[in-house]
């Protein structure tokens, strides 16, 4: 990287560390992940004693749920999670949240517009930390959940950032298997699932593509707000040095690329739809450049899994060097997809982590 990206990392961490601390609580310190298990609902469920909860529950979950903690932002279960489906209370299974009323606020939380039903949670004020705010808790098991702010889209206008360590997710082809198949029409609606379908529904299927077009932050920035998209990963592909670090990539001497690793619904966006985006994105007449970023680890690749996607590979990338687009050719790569290594965690949605970070990135009609 340039001395100045270089730079921008750093104070890129330190305004993203002092962002998440105005959006919520100071978060509880090395807590272990949550986890997905969680009792099953019933009607005349009764709130077990703190030591047996203490007993069921991780570290994170307890601490979470029975004394008011926050977990990190960008660092829980559900915070990205695009998959259909709702959100229970981990305590009590008691439904509380619909992947349907789910946003991306930004703030390294799980948000949604509403509660999946009305009365479903509590309202409480809260004085901690010298303001005044809105907590919110379930009403079954009387978990805490997180807090509800009036800046959400319409049309509630409201932002419910909720702790995933305070739920567990169904996804929507486990619903009625669950018990909560009274919960399946808004997805029968939104065309997520068939009403025949409701009672044995298949999960959704899941395909992966690798992309590389210059500086990677933006390029997933892009990427993950793709319908269809499920999942995004940055990180480096398609050199000869094992497990390298950022510092290493930047010498440009490992081979490396740096790329994005998608996961993605092929029901919902296609490969070659995929790739009309990439090309759209990033320059790719440019060889071992975007704009100011200069080396191979910059080059526009795509590495293919398989016969199919070097062939739809090939195919867009004529489409689009015949189109008079550009005025020079395209440069892009097709070359078979080799070892994927995630990039560190610092680099991963970091453009949602640092607002205003380095983008030289941005989608062209």
């Amino acid at each position: 990287m340039k001395p100045t990206r270089l730079a921008l990392v750093l104070v890129g961490i330190l305004v993203g560390v002092g962002f998440a601390f105005v959006l919520h609580r100071p978060p509880v310190a090395k807590l272990p992940s949550a986890t997905n298990s969680a009792p099953v609902i019933m009607s005349d469920f009764q709130k077990p004693a703190a030591a047996e909860l203490k007993s069921r529950l991780t570290p994170e979950q307890f601490a979470v749920t029975q004394q008011c903690g926050t977990e990190p932002p960008f660092r829980n279960a559900y915070w990205d999670n695009k998959l259909p489906g709702i959100y229970v209370d981990v305590v009590s299974g008691e439904p509380l949240f619909s992947s349907l009323d789910k946003f991306d606020s930004g703030s390294g939380w799980p948000s949604f517009t509403r509660p999946l039903l009305t009365g479903a949670v509590a309202e409480k004020q809260d004085r901690a930390h010298g303001m005044v705010r809105t907590e919110v808790r379930s009403q079954r098991a009387d978990s805490h959940l997180g807090d509800v702010f009036d800046d959400g889209p319409g049309p509630t206008q409201l932002r419910y950032c909720i702790n995933s360590a305070s739920l567990r997710f169904i996804p929507v082809e486990k619903m009625a298997a669950e018990g909560y198949a009274a919960h399946l029409e808004p997805f029968v609606k939104a065309g997520l699932i068939k009403a025949g379908e409701a009672t044995a529904a298949a999960a959704p299927k899941r395909e992966t593509a690798i992309l590389a077009g210059g500086c990677f932050w933006g390029m997933e920035e892009i990427i993950r707000k793709i319908p269809g998209v499920l999942e995004t990963a940055v990180g480096y592909t398609g050199g000869t040095t094992k497990n390298p670090s950022y510092e290493q990539i930047c010498t440009g001497r490992t081979g490396h690329a740096e790329a994005v690793r998608v996961t993605f619904d092929p029901a919902l966006v296609s490969y070659e739809t995929l790739l009309g985006f990439f090309f759209r994105m990033h320059d790719p007449t440019t060889l071992n450049r975007q704009h100011n970023d200069v080396g191979t680890q910059y080059r526009s690749a795509i590495f293919v899994a398989d016969e199919s996607q070097k062939v739809a590979a090939g195919k867009v990338k004529a489409q689009f060097d015949q189109s008079g687009r550009f005025k020079r050719p395209i440069v892009t790569e097709i070359t078979p997809a080799s070892e994927f290594y995630v990039a560190e965690g610092y680099h991963q949605k970091y453009l949602i982590k640092n607002p205003g970070g380095y983008n030289c990135h941005f989608l062209t009609d």
